[in-house]
């Protein structure tokens, strides 16, 4: 029985031609093996006092595991957010969707969820009207991918959130992250969006 072919005799020549010879499989086992090596030595447990602070633009925020910290953890980022009495965050918006904890004190969310075309670019836009959702301690709150959302405490506390985000966007080369206004006080760290 003869073979059926669909490639013609120019892409038989083409098909092994090519620009410098590299590696990179051969790299990337390599580098598996040592990301094995390395990821034994991680922590499995992060102590509070391993946990650094930062001045955000969003505001102070704890991180209790990031992407530069030394643990075993490789999809999610986690932090703590501290938000003063009757103060709030900045205004961000991320293509991961988020999930958050309440600690302690009593709020709301605004969120200004968005609309999109997917045409030869995305176009993206927001409402300009927010949704509102209250949250105290105990409470779970959830963000749509590429909301556009702000935190307010309305407690006489410090209200404390853990926030969590996934990295998996990022690695698939969407990591599109914007602060789109600073929390009071931190204006001095925030860069605003280029668009």
């Amino acid at each position: 029985m003869d073979s059926i072919t669909f490639a013609d005799a120019t892409e038989r020549e083409r098909a092994k031609l090519g620009a410098p010879h590299v590696n990179f499989y051969a790299e990337a086992l390599e580098a598996s093996k040592q990301f094995r090596k390395d990821y034994d030595n991680r922590m499995n447990v992060v102590k509070y006092h391993d946990m650094p602070m930062e001045r955000s633009a969003d505001g102070l925020i704890k991180h209790i595991i990031n992407e530069r910290m030394d643990t075993k953890e490789c999809c999610l980022d986690i932090y703590m957010q501290f938000i003063p009495a009757e103060g709030s965050t900045g205004t961000s918006r991320h293509l991961t969707e988020e999930v958050a904890f309440v600690i302690e004190g009593t709020g709301f969310d605004l969120h200004y969820d968005v609309q999109f075309q997917c045409k030869e670019t995305f176009i993206w836009e927001w409402d300009t009207t927010p949704k509102r959702f209250d949250w105290g301690p105990g409470d779970f709150i959830y963000i749509p991918p590429y909301c556009a959302h702000k935190r307010f405490n309305t407690s006489n506390i410090e209200a404390r959130v853990v926030v969590i985000n996934s990295r998996i966007m990022k690695s698939i080369g969407l990591d599109w992250f914007d602060q789109l206004e600073p929390a009071k006080g931190f204006e001095d760290v925030w860069v605003p969006p280029a668009d």
